[in-house]
């Protein structure tokens, strides 16, 4: 009996020992490493971009071509039979594919944004092609890369898409290694987002700046300086605040689990 109690009592203390202190916050984990799941699970202040249900917040980048984009109960991937497909099954629900064929409108946010956090999950079919746009205008590019052993590029997945001045290709920050997972296989991004600065004139005084990229958890970009606007970017002006785009038209993609919360110093280990 004196050894049962004995053992109960060293199981309490390491339970204690183990157990954070009474009122200390958690770690922080806006350090650049994965930390098991992901960051809106584990730490406060996100907030959902996708109510989970329809595209309420959302509209499309040109009101003059038809959106196509729709929620779905589960995406479906066919690696033999369909590998340059993603397809619906059931709706509404909690994913966002664009449209039957990968060939809609870019979607944009209701919502505007200055520094910013982003968490987003997505899944391409083989070869597909998307991009997030920070402010509607610095590309975080969103490409099937997997399996690609050529040096990485400006282009492929976890790369910042590059300028296009005078019909080409200008800057861009290729990744620091090909992060991506198979098609038909959810991946993500996490961002750190610094918006352009302006003085009380409106003269842009400093520009705007990736801060840091983890793609599927794998830091990939890193203090990245943008001299202006991507390719492909909206017809809108530099500012401190502007919307967030998801490009559709270059492939299926699906999107999921999109969160943000405002930018936070970053912890470096």
């Amino acid at each position: 009996m004196l050894r049962r109690v004995l053992l109960i009592s060293l199981t309490a203390v390491a339970c204690l020992a183990q157990a954070p202190a009474p009122g200390k916050a958690p770690s922080p984990v806006q350090d650049g490493d994965a930390h098991g799941d992901a960051p809106y699970l584990i730490e406060p202040g996100w907030t959902a971009l996708f109510n989970g249900h329809d595209l309420t917040g959302w509209h499309g980048r040109n009101p003059n071509q038809k959106n196509e984009w729709f929620t779905t109960a589960a995406v479906f991937y066919d690696r033999l039979l369909s590998p340059k497909s993603l397809a619906a099954r059931g709706t509404p629900g909690d994913r966002m594919l664009n449209g039957p064929h990968g060939t809609t409108v870019d979607l944009v946010t209701d919502q505007k944004f200055g520094d910013i956090e982003l968490y987003l999950e997505f899944m391409l079919a083989k070869g597909s092609n998307s991009g997030v746009f920070m402010h509607s205008l610095y590309e975080c590019q969103i490409f099937d890369s997997y399996g690609s052993t050529q040096p990485m590029t400006s282009s492929d997945g976890g790369g910042i898409y590059h300028q296009w001045i005078n019909e080409q290709g200008v800057g861009g920050s290729a990744p620091r290694l090909n992060a991506s997972l198979p098609p038909g296989q959810w991946q993500s991004y996490q961002i750190w987002f610094q918006a352009p600065r302006f003085d009380s004139s409106g003269k842009k005084i400093a520009n705007a700046k990736y801060l840091r990229v983890l793609h599927n958890g794998i830091l990939v970009q890193e203090n990245v300086d943008l001299a202006g606007p991507t390719r492909a970017h909206m017809d809108i002006p530099e500012a401190p605040e502007n919307s967030l785009m998801i490009q559709g038209d270059h492939g299926p993609v699906a999107v999921r689990n999109i969160y943000w919360r405002p930018l936070r110093t970053l912890v470096e280990r």
